[in-house]
């Protein structure tokens, strides 16, 4: 068996930037194939009212801006888009509803998801088909449903989901649901649920043949699972002026790498830990995320039959 070198990287969270230096990853780092974490869409939506004379305003991060020309307007979207937020174009009548926190909101959100995802699909199938560089994907837990629909309409990206995969020499095992989170995403499940979940997956699993475990949820008690420690009102809490790191990763996910040993198991959702680490012969990552400002955190793993024979974290 030849190596096999992938790129992973996860977490972008709406960030056009960031997706577009994914879809070029392949062919930069030169790898063999790419594969794309959960947490795809983004976290918030920005209203744009028209006003008179073509002219347009927001407000973004409580500041409002006015724009006078088309041009204006398309580097205001850019900025939106490239921090991960969809901006939305409407009438003042309809940034009322949306302020309300109501229907409209939701309506409103689910179509900008929907259209970024499908034209983000649209753009992977054209670009890494050309390049040739095969891909998997998955929906994380912030993901609503619909970002599944649309990558499974995927013509050259594969949607790995609940999936066993072959992905070169491997087998690929993913699941990009999250044991319960202060926010409430929209897939969360009990660790007891994530046990059921990951034993139905491992009973696909080909015995004698190395696999990758492809989980956002990292496991418990790992360097891959360290987030900031929260008070009672969502404040980071802190010891000696610096911020205190407890371990939030699930227990399930942790036993089925324990009990499966894959090769490598590949992680996302805690932005902070970025990592590498081990639990038995079985490599964990965690590439982390900055995507916020733009920046995809990757990490290039080359794999030489069972093991892991080298990694490198990126930032792009």
């Amino acid at each position: 068996m030849a190596p096999f070198t992938l790129y992973f990287a996860t977490d972008i969270h709406g960030s056009e930037h960031c997706f577009r230096k994914f879809l070029n990853a392949g062919k930069f780092y030169g790898v063999d194939a790419v594969i794309l974490g959960g947490d795809i869409a983004g976290k918030a939506l920005i209203p744009i009212a028209a006003g008179p004379g073509g002219s347009w305003d927001s407000i973004y991060f409580g500041r409002p801006n006015h724009m006078e020309s088309e041009e204006e307007l398309q580097e205001f979207e850019r900025r939106i888009r490239s921090q991960g937020f969809y901006p939305y174009r409407t009438t003042p009548e309809e940034v009322e509803e949306i302020a309300g926190h109501g229907e409209a909101l939701d309506r409103a959100f689910e179509r900008a998801i929907g259209q970024s995802v499908e034209q983000w699909v649209q753009m992977a199938d054209e670009r890494l088909r050309a390049a040739g560089v095969p891909c998997l994907v998955m929906p994380g837990n912030d993901d609503p449903p619909m970002v599944k629909r649309y990558l499974d309409q995927a013509g050259w990206l594969v949607q790995a989901e609940e999936r066993i995969v072959e992905f070169g020499p491997y087998q690929v095992l993913s699941l990009g649901y999250s044991t319960p989170t202060p926010w409430d995403s929209p897939r969360e499940i009990t660790d007891e649920e994530m046990r059921e979940k990951l034993k139905t997956l491992l009973a696909r699993l080909e015995h004698g043949r190395p696999a990758i475990f492809n989980l956002h949820n990292p496991p418990y008690d790992t360097t891959t699972d360290r987030a900031y420690k929260l008070t009672g009102d969502m404040r980071i809490q802190k010891a000696g002026g610096e911020p205190v790191l407890a371990p939030v990763g699930s227990v399930a996910v942790r036993e089925a790498i324990e009990e499966a040993q894959p090769v490598l198991a590949l992680h996302g959702h805690i932005h902070e830990s970025r990592a590498m680490g081990k639990l038995g012969r079985t490599v964990v990552c965690n590439p982390g995320s900055l995507y916020t400002e733009g920046a995809l955190q990757g990490v290039i793993v080359t794999l030489d039959g069972d093991k892991v024979k080298s990694h490198k974290f990126v930032t792009g």
